[in-house]
């Protein structure tokens, strides 16, 4: 079904969408651009869910990749992807409890978790670009 679509290519691809699109968001919320922040934070969490879903497709088909960098570099990508692993956890709860406060205009508890939110969400979807680049673009891969 997905001959030659690279799926980490893909999802590396929805992550860079994602964190552009966090970006512009808070960048728009700031500027008191409400409506272009929604659109952008609607559009970051579309791409985060269709990374999920390519992700999921990918790694059941594969199973795990091992990074094949040794020495330092090593410590390096275990590093970033313990971290990132622990808080991509975290994200789908965090991203749906924000985005529903949202929707029931609840603005005060809305900022408050968004605080927490975006940040981790934003080393997630960041990470998630590093890490693909460590494992498939990298000279090292």
């Amino acid at each position: 079904m997905f001959e030659g679509i690279h799926l980490p290519t893909v999802n590396a691809s929805l992550n860079g969408l994602a964190s552009l699109f966090l970006i512009a968001g808070f960048v728009f919320v700031r500027r008191r651009r409400i409506a272009a922040h929604r659109a952008c934070m609607s559009t970051a969490f579309g791409c985060s869910v269709l990374f999920l879903i390519s992700y999921l497709i990918y790694h059941y088909q594969v199973g795990s990749v091992r990074f094949q960098g040794t020495g330092a570099i090593r410590t390096v990508y275990l590093s970033i992807l313990a971290t990132h692993t622990v808080l991509a956890a975290a994200v789908p709860f965090l991203a749906v409890i924000t985005l529903v406060r949202a929707l029931r205009e609840r603005w005060d508890r809305h900022r408050a978790i968004a605080r927490w939110t975006l940040p981790i969400w934003l080393y997630v979807s960041l990470t998630g670009v590093i890490i693909y680049l460590m494992l498939y673009g990298a000279p090292w891969a």
